[in-house]
């Protein structure tokens, strides 16, 4: 059996002898080439596999097609969100729409998106179908998330279900998806198919309201700017729980930050979140989901091979799922 490690090696070989930077027209391809060259931790395709595993018993690699199909996909994801968000870098480099034009990197991702369905039923023919229903059916929920997203930006009525439904389509139906479709591969009835979903929505989900907690309440050596969502007004959860939180006072005052762009804003809203006890809350929430994760955990394990999937996310997110 292959560890991780030799897992995340495997699909970056893998990707490398995809050939795409030698295709014509040249233009089209080294762009995709080169947004999957800058790897990253791997992930959802290591996930997809262990998923597989663990329905099938089989080796996971076995599943390498459908794992690097939801790899570009996600990188598909990425070239689209960097040019709606203008972002110059990505893992350190010029993103696409930088290093080449925003034609080009629309139309790269259109391919690397095309690319990825074409992927998705090479390993699993006879699941076709299956496979075919969930990959789409993933996809719509990452595009509805993003533009659920954009939408937010510019409301002044929404709420904090608002916000969890849209985390969940744009950040936690990917992970989510990685689970569905192992498990699909790996042969699962329904039932099984739709709890490796949930769980990995759930976890998907704590993650990211975790990754909005440390925005503001970083621990010590985080490295990163603290209060960036602060900074660009972003309407997370601690934000609307403040909002829903707070007294006519303390509403006036969230109203005029929010207006601010003075170097106090940061420390002057997380005085109110403080006073208002957000972080608490928030910590509260992420539990929830990563109950409920465990939950669905401690029932696979009693179906499936679970135990090197727990095991990869210990050591991904450093918890007890």
């Amino acid at each position: 059996m292959q560890n991780t490690t030799e897992l995340k090696a495997a699909v970056e070989k893998y990707i490398e002898n995809l050939g795409l930077d030698n295709r014509k027209p040249a233009n089209l391809y080294q762009p995709m080439a080169y947004i999957l060259s800058l790897k990253g931790k791997r992930i959802r395709p290591i996930l997809t596999m262990l998923a597989y595993q663990a329905v099938s018993g089989q080796q996971p690699a076995h599943a390498m097609n459908l794992a690097v199909a939801v790899e570009v996909f996600h990188n598909f994801t990425l070239v689209h969100d960097d040019i709606m968000d203008r972002a110059p870098v990505r893992r350190g480099n010029a993103t696409v729409h930088i290093k080449w034009d925003e034609n080009v990197a629309i139309l790269s991702g259109d391919a690397l998106l095309a690319f990825s369905m074409d992927m998705v039923t090479r390993d699993f023919p006879e699941k076709a179908a299956q496979l075919v229903k969930e990959y789409t059916h993933v996809s719509l929920a990452v595009c509805e998330g993003q533009m659920e997203d954009m939408d937010l930006a510019i409301q002044t009525n929404a709420t904090i279900p608002d916000y969890l439904e849209m985390i969940r389509k744009k950040t936690a139906a990917l992970l989510g998806g990685c689970m569905s479709l192992g498990a699909i591969a790996g042969g699962a009835d329904l039932e099984i198919v739709s709890q490796f979903r949930e769980f990995g929505e759930s976890l998907g989900i704590g993650f990211q309201l975790q990754d909005d907690l440390m925005d503001a309440f970083p621990p010590e050596g985080f490295g990163k700017q603290v209060g960036g969502d602060i900074i660009e007004n972003k309407k997370t959860y601690l934000l609307l729980k403040a909002q829903e939180l707070a007294d006519p006072g303390q509403k006036s005052k969230i109203d005029e930050l929010l207006q601010k762009n003075t170097e106090s804003k940061v420390e002057e809203m997380l005085t109110l979140f403080r006073e208002l006890d957000i972080e608490a809350h928030t910590q509260k929430l992420i539990l929830s989901y990563f109950d409920r994760a465990k939950a669905l955990g401690q029932a696979l394990s009693q179906k499936t091979k679970f135990e090197p999937l727990r095991s990869y996310l210990q050591e991904i997110a450093n918890r007890q799922i």
